[in-house]
């Protein structure tokens, strides 16, 4: 290594010493940290399109540079930003060297979601959470399902005793008023919400971003509740990472993962790519020894990359390429053709999904054009049924088993143009426009049940917005979408308006007003078939069934200190949220097959709370990040749930109170751990009638969980082949708080599940990674 700096320095020399002849001006020099070298770190001048990235050594040159005075930035993600005003004069050559801070957290990450344009967290007039990949690491996140619930607002929550779906609540709204996006795209389908969070491994992920309320409404139609864009990985540098990890759960059924992850960049880093693999088997495990499982058995088999090109220095193409394949069982364990268990659902989904961006920056970086497209392909069989006790009803049973099959296709195609104006009423003003087309088609049909959904949404979008920084302290956001969606009628305009105020460098103060709709169509949950009464419930749509609108505020404080040695901060925010013609599900009898129910507009309802984060971090060492939620759900006016029970105005499955909080420790470069938990409180669930210890439909108020997560691991450097050794081992949900009043048999109401989505689990893994 020694010869190759001294071989690359002398390298640089020669090439100045013959550029001197040319009097041609040139820049060189090195970027350390705590006296190392940094390689790959952004060396650019700003306000123009020229830079380079240090290379292996973390030196750098740049040559033919333009004469006057000029700021030299050195960025790198996990580093603080440094600039450094220089003159350049021709035929004279300089060095300026940097020393960058690493970041202790993430206080001012550049995050997009907020804005669609690429801002600091503390300069982004909406709240941006941030969810690192080395977060997921810390809780051991198997999927994003797993490690989103570590995040202030949010509640992930699994609806389903036999097939173990999953939603995403955010601010206490369902998992349907919540937009999922791939990259800024919203190729998550409402069939995909089903078990798309499970389906994306951890390892896919380079960051997700989350955008809690009405702030995220410039998405389009169902960012209500907000707004979670999983970014995938990027290659930075070369490396690899390998590993695979065997789960005990509770003693009785194993889940092994094995994963993997490759990154590419050439020479001259302007081409990469990212592959990652994952692969997953979980046996079926059965909690209340009934013979029926309260986890289904999962094979899971994805595997994607991300590549990018830069054919100059302003232009960028990236294309993203993931196939998802997951076999689902759960039910009765039995080894037979799901038909013939006495209860059960199966489910084989083969999803591919990709994107394709282009962005070309021009006018000395202050306007950027940005063309994109996007899709997803799902196909789907699927079984949902419970086998008849006999006579003609099995023999019916036997000869027409009520197997389905599912086809989904989601496209979408756009454009983006931003342009910064530098001097705007006294500040500057960066404009956005843009427009896309998203096309959704899915049809569903279960044959036996005389079920089928096949719905086509067609939905074009205009936004426009307006980020204004009056000043150093004042930024104010305008912005509004316009969508016309084909099961609307008349166009949907949806403004959005948000301020900042930065107090001073520790504080800042936002203010956030968003309205926002959900198409009259169906979503996640009402294409889920779930088991009740002794049969299978059903939801249909009202043939009146009109849009749902929303209104949105929120206002927030956040504070940050930092120092040498430790920084430590809080969040405290307060949200309010109005619907009108509220969605929700309408008792209307029963047919042969089970229970039915219809999507009905409502009067109305209202969402309020507040969250507070805390987040501390001391000298790199120790972390603790701790988010609660307090909210109130309820409709205007009460709504019946349960057919000849009272009706309510409480959101079901909603507690009141939930949190989180994550302590990491990490004394030294081979030695981690962590404490995690999560809390969820009592909510009020919807129980009916079959199973053999449940005669009558009730309501159930639950009881509050904790969840207490362990995890230590030790890595081995194997210095001759730049390779670490990483041995790790823990334990989710250490003191078993589980559900313990499942329904058991076949006529069991699969619904009424809550609490965390696991028993204890003990694990153990090996990972092998580059240095």
């Amino acid at each position: 290594m020694k010869h190759l700096k001294l071989l690359l320095i002398f390298q640089i020399i020669f090439t100045f010493s013959v550029n001197a002849q040319k009097t041609d001006a040139n820049v060189f020099g090195d970027v350390q940290c705590d006296g190392e070298h940094i390689p790959f770190v952004n060396i650019y001048l700003k306000g123009t399109t020229i830079g380079t990235t240090t290379d292996v050594t973390g030196h750098y040159m740049l040559v033919n540079l333009p004469v006057g005075k000029h700021i030299l930035v050195a960025e790198m993600m996990g580093y603080k930003t440094v600039e450094k005003e220089i003159t350049v004069v021709i035929g004279k050559s300089q060095e300026v060297n940097f020393v960058l801070e690493e970041t202790s957290m993430a206080l001012n990450e550049v995050v997009v979601t907020g804005t669609k344009t690429f801002k600091r967290k503390t300069d982004s007039p909406v709240i941006v959470n941030v969810l690192e990949a080395k977060s997921l690491e810390v809780v051991q996140a198997c999927n994003i399902s797993e490690g989103l619930k570590f995040q202030p607002g949010l509640r992930v929550e699994t609806d389903c005793q036999t097939c173990n779906y999953t939603q995403l609540r955010m601010n206490g709204l369902g998992g349907s008023y919540s937009q999922i996006l791939i990259n800024g795209r919203p190729v998550f389908s409402p069939i995909t919400g089903l078990y798309g969070m499970e389906q994306i491994p951890a390892n896919m992920v380079d960051r997700i971003e989350v955008v809690r309320g009405g702030g995220s409404a410039l998405y389009g139609s169902s960012a209500i509740g907000g707004t979670v864009n999983i970014i995938t990985r990027i290659p930075r540098e070369n490396s690899y990472d390998f590993s695979i990890t065997n789960h005990s759960i509770n003693g009785e059924a194993n889940d092994q993962v094995l994963s993997g992850n490759i990154n590419m960049l050439t020479h001259k880093r302007n081409a990469g790519a990212s592959i990652y693999v994952n692969r997953r088997h979980r046996e079926a495990y059965d909690h209340n020894d009934d013979n029926y499982s309260e986890l289904p058995e999962l094979r899971n088999n994805s595997f994607g990359a991300n590549l990018f090109y830069k054919p100059t220095y302003n232009q960028k193409l990236e294309l993203s390429l993931t196939s998802l394949n997951e076999y689902r069982y759960g039910g009765e364990i039995v080894d037979k053709p799901a038909h013939l268990a006495k209860q059960s659902e199966e489910r084989q989904h083969h999803v591919f999904m990709g994107g394709l961006d282009y962005q070309i920056n021009f006018n000395e970086d202050n306007s950027s054009f940005i063309l994109y497209a996007a899709g997803q392909k799902t196909d789907r069989t699927h079984y949902t049924g419970i086998i008849p006790d006999g006579g003609n009803e099995l023999q019916m049973h036997l000869e027409n088993p009520p197997y389905g099959t599912t086809e989904n296709k989601t496209l979408q195609f756009g454009t983006q143009l931003n342009h910064r104006f530098m001097e705007f009423l006294g500040g500057q003003n960066v404009i956005t426009i843009g427009s896309e087309y998203v096309y959704d088609d899915i049809l569903d049909n279960i044959p036996a049940y005389n079920y089928i959904i096949d719905q086509t949404t067609k939905t074009f979008g205009f936004f426009g917005q307006s980020d204004w920084a009056v000043n150093k302290n004042i930024t104010f956001l305008a912005g509004f979408r316009a969508d016309k969606n084909n099961l609307v009628d008349k166009l949907i305009v949806s403004p959005r308006l948000s301020l900042l105020y930065k107090m001073n460098i520790n504080t800042q103060f936002r203010l956030t007003w968003g309205t926002g709709f959900r198409a009259p169509q169906a979503f996640d949950t009402d294409m889920h078939i779930a088991f009740a009464g002794g049969g299978v419930s059903r939801i249909s749509l009202a043939n009146n069934l009109k849009e749902e609108r929303s209104n949105s505020l929120s206002a927030s404080m956040n504070y940050d200190k930092a120092s040498e040695k430790y920084i430590w901060g809080f969040t405290i925010e307060g949200f309010y949220t109005k619907l009108k013609d509220a969605f929700y599900l309408h008792p209307i009898g029963s047919d042969n097959f089970g229970e039915l129910f219809e999507k009905r507009n409502g009067p109305g309802a209202s969402v309020k709370g507040a969250t507070i984060e805390l987040r501390t971090n001391y000298n790199k060492k120790v972390q603790l990040e701790a988010g609660l939620t307090l909210q109130k759900s309820l409709f205007d006016e009460a709504v019946e749930n349960i057919e000849g029970l009272p009706a309510k105005k409480e959101f079901l499955r909603t507690p009141e109170k939930y949190g989180y909080f994550t302590l990491s420790i990490t004394p030294n470069d081979r030695f981690s751990a962590s404490v995690s938990s999560v809390y969820t409180g009592p909510m009020e669930i919807a129980h009916f009638a079959g199973a053999p210890e449940q005669l009558i439909d009730e309501y159930v108020t639950s009881e509050a969980f904790t969840e207490i997560d362990l995890k230590a691991g030790y890595t081995f450097k194997l210095k001759k082949v730049d390779t670490g050794l990483e041995i790790f081992a823990g334990v989710k949900n250490l003191f078993n708080a589980y559900q313990d009043d499942f329904d058991s048999g076949k006529n069991r109401d699969s619904n009424y599940v809550y609490g965390p989505g696991a028993p204890r689990t003990i694990y153990l893994g090996i990972r092998l990674k580059s240095l």
